[in-house]
């Protein structure tokens, strides 16, 4: 069978064991579970493949040839093998645990999200290791999640991918960051001026996505000035200090900058959906132990981060 290796499947290696074992086809086909013409064409099949009989018949019934026994302690270890690689484990033990986590996520979620997940994970599994990815426009994140690269993605577009398993991590309001100096910052905020003013906009992490503030821009037939595009959530902030300039954002994210920051924080003067921060991850994790803990991590994560808030 040295060069048929290709062609044998796991059904075959099965029906193999299972004549050896029990030296009839009828017998075999009772312990399959399958109909006794069914085994004959495997037997067939087999006895082509190895170009050998594997069963011979004698005074005393079917007994197998010395190929058969031979091919049957390989097909048992292959076996063995396939059941182990399918087999889903029992549990995670987070705490034994030396896997490496992937999270690929944009930088508009405050840092103190990613400090509790950290937190989390020395406390709960020390000898694992987390490795944070950047979004980027040319990053094809559902491919990456596909192929294994990546756990799970942290986004808030307005129409996530169905494709993919979801789950709300956080709901916040969009607020109005500005320096405090700014004219805007001691009166309310109207929308012609909101409109007429200058806007510094983090550049869009996904080519296929809008934001949440240009998606609902967009459906009321309005557009903002954006004059400062940066690639990154993170700088904008540090923009506006001293400037006319006005930043867009979650609530929880200006709060965390206003703190260092002569920064004012002020409602906007329509009212926009909230911004829904979720995590994303494909079907072929979402069954497995160490999948669902990490998610658990993130999700009791991003709770204690609206907790922690007033």
């Amino acid at each position: 069978m040295k060069h048929a290796s290709r062609l044998i499947d796991v059904h075959l290696l099965r029906v193999l064991v299972a004549l050896v074992a029990e030296r009839s086809v009828s017998r075999a086909a009772v312990k399959l579970n399958q109909t006794q013409p069914a085994v004959s064409t495997a037997l067939r099949k087999l006895r082509e493949l190895a170009k050998d009989p594997l069963l011979v018949r004698e005074r005393s019934g079917m007994v197998p040839t010395a190929r058969a026994l031979q091919l049957r302690e390989h097909a048992q270890a292959a076996l063995r093998e396939i059941d182990a690689m399918l087999t889903v484990p029992s549990g995670f033990e987070a705490a034994e645990s030396r896997q490496t986590f992937h999270i690929a996520s944009p930088d508009y979620l405050a840092m103190g999200f990613l400090a509790s997940v950290t937190e989390r994970l020395r406390k709960e599994a020390p000898l694992a290791r987390l490795e944070v990815h950047p979004l980027a426009p040319s990053y094809d994140y559902e491919q990456a999640l596909a192929d294994g690269h990546l756990d799970v993605v942290i986004g808030n577009w307005p129409q996530p991918p169905e494709r993919l398993h979801l789950s709300l991590l956080l709901e916040d309001e969009l607020v109005c960051l500005m320096s405090k100096n700014n004219p805007l910052a001691d009166r309310p905020l109207t929308l012609e001026g909101y409109l007429a003013s200058p806007h510094v906009v983090p550049a869009p992490y996904s080519l296929a996505q809008r934001g949440v503030v240009e998606t609902f821009l967009a459906s009321r037939k309005l557009a903002r000035d954006a004059r400062v595009v940066v690639p990154y959530f993170e700088v904008a902030p540090h923009l506006l200090p001293n400037t006319d300039l006005l930043f867009t954002t979650a609530s929880h994210f200006a709060r965390q900058f206003s703190r260092h920051l002569p920064l004012a924080i002020r409602p906007l003067p329509v009212e926009f959906p909230k911004m829904r921060f979720y995590q994303l991850w494909h079907e072929r994790s979402h069954q497995q132990a160490s999948h669902r803990w990490l998610r658990s991590l993130l999700t009791r994560s991003a709770v204690r981060l609206t907790e922690s808030e007033p």
